[in-house]
């Protein structure tokens, strides 16, 4: 896509196009495609190996692709200078010195963005009190809680008050009423600064709680992308999973896959008796319908004389992680 195209779309704030990136022969990323919009928050998930870290590398100016263009508000990565000017980032390992205050800290890094001592000064006390840290600014960084360093971390990736915001883990090591508060900031940062937000989690739970879209990765292809509800139901249509005694398991996945409808059945779901069924609607072009569908899989099991415990078609972002990334998982 042409970088004039790109400048077309006004709320959209980043935009990647078949980056491909190798180490050493080894692909990492195999032609990653996908846009953020402004105001959103953009779920980027996949198991260990599967490129994220190389993608968020190669999107923050870390490192360069092998191939392939991405944009940052209209930027193209041929220019790196420039694209570090419209981000932010909060790494997962965030490392301050002890000794400073806070606002010291934000102060230090607003002058590098060109601020002066007072413009920095003013404009990081107006972060530390968006972040909730008002009442400690003159405390030292070493005085803060793991909770009080993730929210000064999110502070200093706002110093530049960016475009687009990369969240690494920023939840990671808090208690459940901390990572609650800040998931909330992070929705307020899309909403109310109307900056587009990457979030890297492998809380499946807060991908879903918080997030508008997903990326979902695998062995550095997208497996799945689109809006979190989107997904979702898609797994919905095309899922079911059926608990059965497990001395039953291989006569049902016998008979299940004898069904034309039947994509692929698997008892890799981590918990004896349960068999994840795949279905196909593609087959006849119809829209899914997904009860008689349903209705077919239990009746064929029934004919078959196998037992049925219990049966489930709902499912969330993680049900779908675990599907689509069965292979790996395994």
């Amino acid at each position: 896509m042409s970088q004039s195209k790109a400048l077309n779309s006004p709320s959209q704030v980043l935009l990647a196009e078949d980056l491909r990136k190798s180490y050493r022969r080894r692909p990492a990323l195999r032609g990653l495609s996908f846009s953020l919009q402004a105001g959103r928050i953009l779920g980027f998930l996949g198991p260990n190996g599967a490129g994220k870290t190389t993608a968020i590398r190669i999107l923050t100016t870390i490192l360069e692709s092998d191939s392939g263009i991405f944009f940052v508000d209209g930027i193209s990565s041929e220019y790196p200078q420039r694209i570090r000017g419209k981000i932010g980032v909060l790494p997962e390992s965030l490392g301050f010195p002890k000794q400073i205050t806070g606002i010291e800290l934000l102060t230090y890094f607003g002058q590098l963005y060109g601020r002066t001592e007072n413009e920095a000064r003013t404009h990081s006390a107006e972060l530390l009190e968006e972040v909730g840290l008002q009442e400690r600014a003159n405390s030292l960084v070493g005085t803060y809680s793991r909770g009080m360093r993730q929210r000064l971390g999110i502070a200093r990736a706002l110093i530049n008050d960016p475009t687009v915001v990369f969240l690494d883990e920023p939840t990671l090591g808090l208690d459940p009423r901390g990572q609650q508060e800040l998931l909330l900031l992070v929705q307020k940062i899309a909403r109310e600064r109307y900056a587009g937000v990457i979030l890297c989690s492998h809380l499946l739970s807060e991908i879903e709680d918080i997030c508008d879209d997903v990326v979902i990765l695998m062995s550095g292809q997208i497996i799945a992308s689109g809006s979190v509800t989107e997904v979702v139901q898609h797994s919905k249509q095309n899922m079911l999973r059926v608990h059965i005694p497990g001395s039953f398991v291989l006569d049902a996945q016998r008979t299940l896959e004898a069904l034309s409808h039947i994509k692929r059945v698997s008892s890799g779901t981590g918990t004896a008796g349960w068999l994840a069924v795949e279905q196909d609607h593609s087959t006849d072009g119809a829209s899914p319908k997904e009860q008689p569908d349903n209705n077919r899989i239990l009746e064929a099991l029934i004919r078959a004389g196998i037992p049925i415990l219990s049966y489930e078609s709902e499912g969330g972002l993680k049900d779908v992680f675990l599907q689509l990334t069965d292979e790996v998982i395994k």
